[in-house]
């Protein structure tokens, strides 16, 4: 095979490889916590929006405070597409939030609203919630619930707390609002999950890009058409941490990664 059309190969699989890798990326990830195994049927199309704006996801179902159980199987997923269930096997509710950037909890009674305020663990939702604040990640809750249990409901046949319970909750949702915690109507949970991903992407933007007609004097400038960790690594320095490059070169994605660590400024010149 002729040298010249082996490269332009093996470029082509860079460049695809490149935009595949763009496409499957996720911007973050949110865990749902749902209070029974029915409860997110009504989130559907929120999940697509989610989808959409390559937000990944995940659900966990809770059967009871403490525990779920189906038959005698645990059920554990890390994706989308299955479930997490809530068992003694499955991860301590205090270790999830560590794989998460926020967690979203549609409804919160009176109980755990007392623990989150008081700081009191003990159930899934007040450790989730407890650990979250504790590693900064961001929290949602519904404000359009009663401060009752789905089983509460049930069992009792009613749909709303007494006044001084109301109040009490109230209180409580004030208190959860001190400590950072946003309430929003369950069906803007979604449209508030992607702002908060995209305030995330302003703010924690690790290589800056900078259009500009000709480049800097004391500027280190590319002049190749494929930029390898090879060559960035070759250069004993970067002047103001910058890299010339000419418009419509191609970045290896190992070189790409490297720009991030290094924290390089990109700024393109010329016409691509």
């Amino acid at each position: 095979m002729d040298i010249r059309a082996m490269i332009e190969s093996v470029v082509r699989e860079v460049v695809q490889s490149m935009r595949v890798e763009k496409e499957n990326e996720q911007v973050g990830k949110v865990l749902f916590v749902f209070c029974g195994s029915s409860e997110h049927e009504s989130f559907a199309d929120q999940f697509i929006k989610l989808k959409n704006s390559k937000i990944g996801y995940d659900l966990l179902f809770l059967d009871g405070e403490t525990s779920s159980w189906l038959g005698m199987q645990r059920i554990e997923s890390s994706g989308s597409e299955r479930i997490i269930a809530a068992d003694e096997y499955s991860p301590a509710a205090i270790e999830l939030p560590k794989e998460y950037d926020g967690i979203i909890i549609p409804e919160i009674d009176l109980d755990n609203a007392a623990r989150v305020v008081t700081g009191l663990k003990g159930t899934i939702k007040a450790e989730l919630i407890f650990s979250a604040i504790m590693l900064e990640k961001f929290l949602i809750i519904g404000d359009d619930n009663s401060g009752i249990k789905r089983a509460d409901r049930r069992c009792l046949k009613a749909l709303s707390l007494p006044v001084p319970y109301r109040k009490r909750f109230e209180t409580y949702v004030e208190g959860m609002k001190e400590l950072g915690i946003e309430f929003i109507a369950q069906k803007n949970a979604a449209d508030a999950v992607i702002e908060k991903f995209s305030k995330k992407l302003v703010k924690s933007t690790d290589v800056l890009l900078e259009e500009i007609n000709h480049p800097g004097n004391d500027c280190l400038t590319f002049k190749k058409k494929l930029l390898t960790p090879e060559w960035i690594n070759s250069q004993p320095e970067f002047p103001d941490h910058t890299l010339t490059l000419p418009k419509g070169v191609i970045i290896s994605p190992l070189a790409k990664d490297l720009i991030k660590e290094k924290k390089l400024i990109l700024k393109f010149i010329g016409k691509g």
